[in-house]
């Protein structure tokens, strides 16, 4: 195991310095948005500041902005896996999932089939929805409830010679159970179908590597993975060239221009390749033998990854032991390598909501709702009673801060309130 230098990691996120109420402030909110980099602040400002212009005009800004668009397209490629004109950036994850779902709609006829799951964000569950419009019909993969873990025998089933794509993602933005993405794109492949995943939420979490995997289209957010507010959709060349985009008129034909509807989101884009640097140089910090960005990159998410287990490891046994807790997800150590360090719960005597805000209040941030699963939270039969409160930790959050929120969580079981 290649254990992670957090004295190196937190001295590069300045809001892990803030306090509230003389305690410093433990941020367990990352699969809603973790915190950034120093470096990804300072590229915005100094985008801004210095070469804020549209792209692909006859002077030095709009150059260098044009430039930087191809940073960030080489970064991304490195960071998933795949070529510089296979990655689309976008408004969000949701935006570019809708812009590619229609354009996909076209090809499809009455009877067509697709497949999502009970486990996904809506934003992957959604824009398949809205092609019953055109007669497609969407089957819904079941889950093992005890666990939380997608029902791959049920998976199967709903696979059928009609089925044209299948919508899976990579690891549950509520629970935090990895799919077995690999399986789902050999029994896709099997009857000829296209393969849609969501990594939002498994981007900060682990290595992806889309060649390997083989899938059609993968989306994630630089939000989620220590960067601003951009989308990134990777999809295989033949598909960018092939499926006609919904796009004004004079925008570029060409791939993957043709994808990127307005004008992009510039000095976002530049916090994007800030992102990829840091965790590029989070590799290179933990294993200075590496060469390439993508060696190092690799470095750091599988560091990660494995530090990841730590923290839960620390955790979910800890929480079991909480009277009034009742857990949501993979709970067996042993099969930790099937979830990141995401978890939901409830607490007897809060809501979730009221156990947010008393953990906030105390300077604990958490996240309480159905935060977009709302499949998941309907088949668990808790969306009408407030879902899930969702403790999320990342690569920055440290053992102490766990035991901080166990401590808290353990005071506030003794002392309910009317939920």
């Amino acid at each position: 195991m290649t254990m992670l230098d957090l004295d190196w990691i937190r001295a590069q996120f300045p809001a892990l310095s803030q306090t509230l109420n003389g305690h410093p402030v433990v941020f367990l909110d990352g699969p809603g948005g973790t915190q950034v980099p120093r470096r990804v602040i300072e590229a915005i400002s100094h985008y801004l500041r210095s070469s804020n212009a549209n792209a692909h005009g006859a002077f030095v800004t709009s150059r260098q902005t044009d430039a930087l668009m191809e940073q960030a397209r080489a970064a991304v490629a490195d960071f998933l896996g795949c070529a510089d004109d296979e990655v689309v950036l976008g408004a969000n994850m949701t935006t570019l999932t809708f812009a590619i779902s229609r354009a996909i709609g076209r090809e499809l006829q009455p009877g067509d089939e697709v497949v999502v799951t009970s486990l996904d964000h809506d934003a992957n569950v959604a824009p398949w929805l809205a092609l019953a419009e055109r007669g497609v019909v969407v089957r819904t993969v079941d889950i093992h409830e005890q666990d939380c873990t997608l029902d791959m025998t049920d998976l199967a089933q709903n696979i059928t010679e009609r089925t044209k794509l299948v919508a899976i993602g990579y690891a549950s933005n509520a629970v935090g159970t990895i799919n077995n993405v690999a399986q789902a794109v050999r029994l896709a492949r099997a009857v000829g179908a296209w393969v849609f995943v969501d990594a939002v939420h498994y981007a900060p979490h682990g290595l992806i590597n889309v060649r390997s995997l083989d899938c059609d289209f993968l989306t994630c957010s630089a939000y989620k993975f220590f960067g601003p507010h951009v989308g990134i959709l990777y999809a295989k060349r033949e598909h960018l060239a092939r499926l006609r985009p919904y796009k004004p008129r004079p925008a570029p034909d060409q791939v993957p221009f043709r994808w990127e509807t307005g004008t992009p989101n510039f000095e976002g884009i530049a916090g994007v390749v800030a992102t990829l640097d840091y965790l590029t140089e989070l590799g290179r910090h933990t294993s200075p033998i590496v060469t390439t960005r993508r060696q190092a990159l690799n470095t750091a998410m599988v560091a990660i990854q494995e530090y990841e287990r730590i923290l839960s490891e620390a955790l979910i046994p800890h929480l079991q032991e909480i009277p009034g807790i009742t857990l949501y997800g993979i709970t067996d150590p042993t099969q930790f390598v099937w979830r990141t360090p995401t978890v939901g719960l409830r607490m007897a005597g809060y809501s979730p909501l009221t156990l947010a805000e008393a953990l906030g209040e105390r300077g604990i941030f958490t996240w309480n709702g159905n935060f977009y699963a709302l499949n998941l939270t309907q088949r668990l039969g808790i969306e009408t009673n407030g879902g899930l409160l969702r403790i999320g930790c990342t690569h920055y959050n440290t053992i102490e801060e766990i035991e901080r929120l166990l401590h808290t969580l353990h005071q506030l079981a003794l002392h309910p309130v009317a939920a």
